[in-house]
């Protein structure tokens, strides 16, 4: 298997630089190879230019310009002009399922942040000098920078990434591992709901909070903003801002992170089989269509964008599909299982008599069934609903 390790590194003023340096060079090779594309198609003979033929001239390239271009690692280069055709690959797949493509766009200096080794010992050198206490990692054109190693990392080391956040330098790797020992089996099944009074509900009647982390940090985010549109372009005042605000934002990651880490790790030690909701956040998320009036030319009704936008903002607050994500990966390797179940009507069906109605549902926390007169917890019958279609999937599966 396959795990990542993410260490923040600790360069020198010349080495900040350096990096610096790398990351512009490397942005602008991707967008001159996004301009090439775009002049060759845009072209009478409507020309589509690829990898392969792009990576080609990397060499005339590095043998042009060997203060800049030529001084980075070829592979890294190689592995920039891939990033650019994986944009494009998934332009032409959007296009062709329907879904609104979005064209790879040209990348600025700040929007940048992150240059690919493909292979640990082509361009970098992951503990370049075992012989010192201290762990470095190994950059061609920058040289051995000091990384702060909080934790060993198991397996051989297969990439390596350079990754800028605000102020901060980071290294990346990625590990090649031997299956994990599962954990020993504790013969419990459980359904959770995601929420948003409540971060998940599950089927034994618990609840985790939603800590709100965005909602928390907003005072502070909004007055940082404030001061950042208040300053001049190009100024050190402006310069400052800017790491303020990407300090918070940053703040707030982890901390979302931190929680979706400890509550996945808190499942997935509790329980052989984990079912959730298939939720489709990017559908969720959508903003309303507008409804156009009809007694007033170009003036459109009311469709409660405001209200909607305040429920998209708690979602992505909230951080469900990163959770789920965790979640999934932290089973994976504890050799539990997570089945995703069709949540449509789990939290309008009556787990007593399977009565279906929305009236069953008189408000956002109560159940109270219509049919039979069941009372509980409106996310607590959700999950109850989640858990029982994941065991009929599973049991389907395994039949």
């Amino acid at each position: 298997m396959i795990r990542a390790y993410k260490f923040l590194m600790r360069p020198t003023v010349g080495q900040q630089r350096a990096l610096g340096d790398m990351l512009k060079d490397h942005c602008s090779l991707y967008n001159g190879a996004l301009q090439e594309r775009r002049d060759a198609y845009r072209h009478v003979s409507r020309t589509s230019i690829k990898y392969g033929q792009q990576s080609a001239q990397l060499k005339e390239i590095r043998a042009f310009d060997p203060q800049r271009q030529g001084r980075w690692s070829f592979s890294s280069q190689q592995a920039t002009l891939r990033r650019l055709d994986k944009a494009f690959a998934a332009f032409f797949r959007r296009v062709r399922s329907g879904d609104t493509p979005g064209y790879p766009r040209f990348r600025g200096v700040n929007w940048f942040d992150t240059v690919d080794f493909p292979k640990d010992g082509d361009g970098c050198r992951w503990d370049s000098t075992p012989h010192d206490p201290t762990t470095r990692v190994r950059f061609q054109g920058v040289g051995h920078v000091k990384v702060n190693q909080h934790r060993p990392v198991v397996g051989k080391v297969r990439t390596v990434s350079v990754k800028r956040e605000g102020k901060r330098w980071y290294v990346v790797l990625t590990a090649e591992q031997a299956e994990p020992e599962p954990l020993s089996p504790t013969g419990s099944v459980i359904g959770i709901d995601m929420g948003i009074a409540n971060f998940l509900a599950d089927s034994n009647g618990e609840f985790v909070p939603n800590p709100r982390h965005g909602r928390r940090a907003a005072a502070k985010l909004e007055a940082a903003q404030q001061s950042l549109s208040r300053c001049k372009r190009r100024s050190n005042r402006r310069r400052k801002a800017v790491r303020k605000v990407a300090d918070l934002h940053r703040k707030v990651r982890r901390r979302r992170l931190d929680h979706a880490h400890k509550t996945a790790l808190d499942l997935v030690r509790q329980h052989d089989f984990i079912a959730h909701e298939d939720l489709r956040i990017r559908n969720m998320v959508k903003a309303p269509a507008q409804k156009p009036d009809p007694d007033q030319p170009g003036g459109f009704l009311p469709n409660g964008a405001a209200a909607k936008a305040g429920l998209n903002k708690s979602i992505a607050d909230a951080g469900w599909g990163v959770f789920l994500t965790i979640l999934t990966s932290k089973a994976e390797s504890a050799g539990r299982e997570v089945i995703a179940v069709d949540p449509r009507n789990t939290s309008r069906t009556c787990p007593e008599c399977g009565h279906v109605a929305a009236e069953n549902r008189p408000d956002q926390e109560t159940f109270h069934c219509v049919g039979c007169g069941h009372q509980a917890h409106a996310d607590t019958v959700g999950a109850t609903n989640v858990l029982r279609a994941g065991l009929v999937r599973r049991d389907a599966r395994q039949g």
